[in-house]
């Protein structure tokens, strides 16, 4: 792959389209910008990230993460850039380089827009509904392809099919996006067909011909039937993620006081060689909140993260851009702050991820998820049903319940399910299951 054919400002639906907008403002600024204003984005505040949502202390949601994330990705996307500009100095295309933090920026912002409500635990369910629930007497009434994408159902394939999909009443392209940006945010470039025992992949069979469109505007290399190499800033796109949900959750641990403050400096001490750590700690003497303390050594230990997946890109370009490079940035850091991430991530798993309130919200939300997922299907499938016709009336016009396809029907009510908030999803639950009438 070459960066020249790789950075692209051609935009989803307007190919045709010579002319550019005036102004300052690059392509690729525009989607970024495009994002910002988008309901799709605005809705991610309402949407559970790791802790229960809202609380007496303010943790992260969906929407405070993206924007986290698109800093950092700005960051590390802007360092890779000044060595490679160096290296490709004669080169025509040059000047391409210093777009690459504006698209990745972007593509950060985007990267959670197609997760449902209630966090991982949500994108887990809408798979085992169809996998080990009702969902399951749908099976031999759709092809395996079909199959595969609901039982695996991804959020990261369903991010990409929120930006392309023209939904019903939209414009050719959905949000026409550049194609850079959009190949930038999809981290399993292959069908779910694909998608192995992790069952991860980056586009539903709807969206399996726009994406090939994109990677062979883009040149991402061809690794067999549905499957390509991933455009090389999705690396970046995933250290930023990785940095952020990482080092946030502990922070957010902290503050809910799951972790003493004594255990989380030790535990993000262990990111810093003995020189810096001892710098680290001088800084640290000279501020007595210890939350300023936690802020601190968060700020550090970010910008090292930065620094050392830069290095890591760097060093590995060619294999990168060969399609042959193994793993993701963070797993290839030098080993001090590897380590220090491998504990926050053990520790994570173990008092983070199984605390109470986090269980319980997964246990509700997945109740949740089904029953709604059972109702809506049984809709859609029989609108002559008198119910059916008063449920109906609950999907905004944008989702095509009167597809052709069973498969596409299916898919309305999840697009419908994964743009709900968590607040939403539960209001309707409660108002569907008789818990609750609604307020005038």
């Amino acid at each position: 792959m070459n960066w020249d054919k790789l950075i692209c400002d051609v935009r989803l639906g307007q190919e045709g389209r010579q002319e550019r907008k005036g102004g300052v403002r690059s392509e690729f600024e525009r989607d970024y910008d495009r994002l910002i204003f988008s309901s799709p984005f605005r809705r991610l505040q309402n949407k559970t990230q790791v802790f229960p949502l809202p609380g007496s202390i303010f943790v992260h949601n969906r929407l405070t993460h993206s924007l986290e994330v698109a800093c950092v990705g700005r960051s590390l996307a802007n360092e890779i850039a000044q060595p490679l500009l160096e290296k490709y100095k004669a080169e025509p295309w040059r000047d391409k380089l210093l777009k690459m933090g504006e698209i990745v920026a972007a593509a950060c912002l985007a990267h959670d827009l197609g997760n449902p409500p209630f966090g991982h635990s949500g994108e887990k369910t809408i798979g085992a509904f169809f996998s080990e629930g009702r969902g399951q007497l749908l099976r031999n009434k759709l092809t395996m392809e079909q199959w595969d994408d609901l039982v695996h159902f991804e959020g990261n394939a369903n991010s990409f099919r929120a930006l392309v999909h023209q939904f019903r009443g939209r414009r050719p392209g959905g949000f026409a996006m550049t194609y850079s940006t959009l190949a930038a945010i999809v981290k399993y470039p292959y069908s779910s067909s694909n998608a192995g025992e992790k069952g991860k992949f980056g586009f539903f069979t709807t969206e399996r011909d726009v994406f090939a469109r994109i990677a062979d505007r883009l040149g991402l290399i061809k690794q067999g039937e549905d499957r390509y190499s991933r455009h090389p800033l999705v690396y970046m796109v995933e250290a930023a993620d990785d940095i952020c949900y990482q080092i946030m959750d502990i922070e957010d641990g902290h503050k809910l006081r799951i972790i003493s403050t004594d255990e989380t400096i030790s535990l993000l001490m262990r990111f810093f060689e003995p020189n810096r750590a001892e710098h680290v700690r001088e800084v640290m003497a000279t501020v007595a909140d210890p939350n300023e303390k936690i802020v601190y050594l968060r700020s550090c230990i970010v910008g090292l993260l930065v620094d050392e997946c830069a290095r890591v890109f760097v060093e590995n370009e060619d294999a990168i851009l060969n399609g042959e490079f193994s793993g993701t940035l963070i797993e290839h850091m030098s080993e001090v702050p590897a380590a220090g991430y491998r504990a926050c991530s053990e520790l994570a798993f173990h008092r983070l991820y199984r605390a109470g309130y986090v269980v319980d919200v997964d246990l509700a939300g997945n109740r949740i998820i089904n029953f709604l997922l059972d109702k809506l299907i049984d809709a859609v499938l029989h609108p002559e049903h008198n119910y059916s016709q008063l449920l109906l009336n609950k999907f905004p016009e944008q989702y095509d319940v009167d597809a052709s396809s069973l498969y596409e029907k299916i898919q309305a009510v999840i697009d419908h399910i994964s743009a709900m908030t968590d607040v939403y999803a539960l209001n309707l639950y409660r108002q569907l299951g008789g818990i609750s009438l609604p307020t005038v």
